[in-house]
């Protein structure tokens, strides 16, 4: 665990403002863990409604991908992506009308007939994966493979910039209860605990009035400390269990569901709304006006950068925070369901700095939340021995980048990391 600049002045007291409509979206079939969305519900020159369906996989591991405005499909083409250099996307042209496909709130009486299976079924049909970063797709999070007897909701938020979490729990805070009720039910777990860090006293009040029902609703409070919202670090902190290496949280009896997933759950059970906006900070230095923004997906961030102003040219544009974060090459590239930031840094701030000798050290292994080696890692992918790295535990990484940060030599070692997993997985 390291104690990070928090940066988080620029943003956290703002509320979350709507993002104009954009004339144009380019909807990434790929947004989520698991399979790309290949069978596809609609063509080129097809007029589509806000909310409707447009792709869905035949697999097990998937989230559909819906419309986030109404318009014509003018193309499915490759397109810029956030992680993937490139994907095929669906690309909307606006009506400017933002007709949608939705059929109104669920009443009360709908939903408290809702049995746990039609929640599911809700919750996979609207396309909610986890809005943290991750993206596995919730419906398959909440029907674990073995029993659990505890619900953690991850409100800890703890990369620097990024205020987006933070936001929804203050300002839709009843709603986020909602959420996280309608998670246990799925769970059948009676046992929630909020873990939030102690640099958001706003939202740990609003959580601690709250009315939980018949849930045993308690709230934790922690050090501000970075990678605090890691899933097994979190684990680990508020319940004292280890997730075993090469397992699941499940595995240790307990789900992680951040706090921007159990939101999308409610408006998904509550509003009959599919997973096509989400809340987006867009913040750094160079930035005129950071905000939080309630942004449609698929939107090119070029417009939500241009909506917030710049002082200056950005140095390096930034999708995620700036430990775990993408560096992007274009500012074409769309919003995705995943997307919880968007920062800009000065040609000082994106400086690179000289990869020199290891010097024994030892402050990544002794950093690491995990309990890696990153430097003996380090040093196999170097030599290109890939099952000598699965040894050292490679496929555990979190990939949080705190081995980097604390480096005094500053190898590249979170970089040659998220190498060796991805030869070992080919």
């Amino acid at each position: 665990m390291v104690k990070l600049l928090e940066n988080k002045f620029y943003t956290e007291n703002k509320a979350i403002e709507k993002l104009p409509l954009p004339n144009k979206v380019y909807i990434p079939l790929s947004q989520h863990t698991g399979a790309a969305c290949d069978m596809l519900d609609v063509k080129s020159g097809d007029i589509v409604l806000r909310g409707q369906r447009l792709a869905y996989a035949q697999a097990k591991v998937f989230s559909p991908i819906h419309a986030s405005i109404s318009g014509k499909v003018t193309a499915v083409q490759n397109w810029p992506h956030p992680a993937l250099d490139r994907c095929r996307s669906v690309v909307i042209e606006s009506d400017g009308g933002d007709k949608a496909k939705e059929i109104g709130p669920r009443s009360k009486d709908e939903i408290q007939r809702l049995k746990r299976e039609d929640i599911l079924r809700i919750t996979q049909e609207a396309g909610i994966v986890g809005l943290g970063g991750a993206a596995f797709p919730t419906h398959i999070k909440l029907d674990p493979p073995q029993a659990v007897d505890t619900l953690i909701v991850n409100c800890a938020e703890c990369e620097p910039y990024l205020t987006a979490d933070y936001r929804i729990m203050v300002e839709k805070t009843e709603e986020v209860m909602a959420g996280i009720s309608l998670a246990a039910l799925c769970l059948n777990v009676k046992n929630v605990i909020i873990a939030i860090e102690n640099n958001k006293p706003e939202a740990i009040e609003k959580f601690s009035q709250l009315h939980s029902g018949g849930l045993s609703v308690k709230v934790r409070v922690f050090e501000t400390d970075y990678p605090q919202g890691g899933e097994k670090q979190l684990i680990k902190n508020v319940l004292g269990r280890e997730v075993p290496q090469g397992k699941l949280p499940s595995n240790a009896g307990v789900i992680v569901q951040n706090v921007a997933t159990l939101f999308a759950l409610y408006e998904a059970v509550h509003k009959n709304k599919s997973l096509y906006e989400r809340v987006v900070t867009v913040t750094g230095s160079i930035i005129a006006n950071p905000k939080n923004l309630l942004v449609r997906i698929g939107t090119p961030i070029s417009n939500l950068i241009e909506y917030c102003g710049i002082r200056e040219e950005p140095a390096k544009i930034i999708i995620g925070g700036p430990m775990m974060g993408v560096a992007q090459h274009t500012d074409m590239v769309p919003v995705i369901k995943s997307t919880t930031g968007i920062i800009l840094l000065n040609k000082k701030e994106a400086e690179s700095l000289d990869e020199l000798p290891c010097i024994r050290c030892g402050a990544c292994v002794y950093h690491c939340p995990q309990g890696l080696l990153p430097c003996l890692i380090n040093l196999a992918a170097i030599k290109e021995l890939w099952e000598e790295a699965k040894l050292y535990g490679a496929l555990d990484c979190t990939e949080c980048g705190s081995c980097s940060y604390v480096c005094p030599a500053k190898r590249y070692l979170v970089q040659s990391i998220k190498r060796a997993k991805l030869e070992m997985v080919r």
